[in-house]
């Protein structure tokens, strides 16, 4: 798989002005879209429960207990909590928080434009309390989405070179910064919207997480796209120029209709480079398969734009993928 290809030049012609004119369409339409959910009357506050614990007395902790339920395990007493206020470990991660963080506006903003978007899309979703919290710097937990909570840590949005995160490998570390929050949040959030897929197939994860990434764009369509991959800008160009070697090699090796789990591991799951097995292995991205996902799915929706948000939510994958008509563009 070359790292790089050519790209011919193209000619101006009659029908290149017909595309731009139906680009300056789209983008006045999306104007008027964005204006629409900008007027939407959404205001997220971070509840800094993070502050609240430390700060408290130790003589608040049932006060606080009643107030957050969810966050107090019953099997541990208050004892535990008071401990944990001094506790070493605990007081380095809140300062750290503390001067990281020394406002959340901007976080409060970002997440504010994202549940308008949400609200959107999906009107009958509720608008969550959003929670910031520390939590042992915790990199599989950084967000938690359940029914009408968002609990954010803190501690794992300090910036990917933070000295705190010494001994976290490099590719966990490079979306420990505040500017892929929304990515993950939105992540989390239409999780809960969208069933798993019933199919065991490599396609079928291909399609479940490029619906994920698809609607990523939707909600957040002020996010650089290798943003809400979570991609360098040299690993999204290496993606997009070796889009067509991707295909033929998954297709060659016939691993669309592969029920084996280990194509999860190798193309889905978090991980350092995508692994092909070959000599360029170290030079991918990591999850390709979802930025693949992602492909088949806007092919889709290019051929199908009158389909819902929730129609394509429910298509089953073997269908989008044959209706979808995916061809590699390079």
């Amino acid at each position: 798989m070359p790292l790089r290809l050519p790209v011919k030049k193209s000619i101006i012609s009659f029908f290149s002005v017909g595309l731009i004119f139906l680009v300056v369409l789209g983008c006045v339409q999306n104007s008027k879209l964005e204006q629409e959910i900008a007027a939407l009357p959404i205001q997220i506050q971070v509840d800094r429960f993070d502050q609240k614990f430390h700060q408290s007395s130790p003589d608040k902790i049932p006060q606080l207990k009643q107030q957050y339920p969810y966050l107090f395990p019953q099997q541990f007493a208050d004892s535990v909590w008071v401990k944990r206020q001094k506790d070493s470990l605990q007081l380095l991660l809140q300062n750290a928080v503390e001067k990281e963080f020394p406002s959340i506006s901007e976080m409060e903003i970002s997440l504010t434009n994202l549940f308008k978007h949400i609200h959107y899309y999906f009107p009958k979703a509720p608008i969550p309390h959003v929670i910031g919290l520390i939590n042992n710097v915790d990199y599989q937990s950084k967000t938690i989405f359940a029914d009408s909570i968002l609990l954010i840590s803190l501690d794992t949005y300090l910036g990917s070179k933070h000295e705190l995160y010494e001994g976290i490998p490099k590719y966990i570390r490079k979306q420990m910064d505040i500017r892929y929050l929304g990515s993950h949040v939105a992540e989390k959030f239409i999780a809960t919207q969208m069933p798993l897929p019933q199919s065991r197939t490599f396609l079928s994860q291909l399609i479940y997480h490029g619906k994920i990434a698809y609607l990523k764009s939707l909600l957040l369509p002020k996010i650089a796209p290798p943003d809400r991959f979570g991609y360098s800008i040299k690993e999204w160009d290496w993606a997009q120029e070796n889009q067509k070697y991707i295909w033929q090699y998954f297709i060659e090796k016939q691993l669309l209709f592969s029920t084996d789990p280990s194509l999860v591991q190798r193309f889905i799951e978090p991980a350092p480079f995508s692994k092909f097995y070959l000599e360029i292995d170290n030079e991918t991205p990591g999850q390709i398969g979802i930025w693949l996902g992602s492909e088949i799915v806007k092919a889709y929706k290019e051929r199908h734009p009158e389909t819902t948000t929730q129609q394509l939510l429910a298509l089953p994958a073997q269908a989008l993928f044959q209706q979808s008509n995916y061809k590699p563009k390079r």
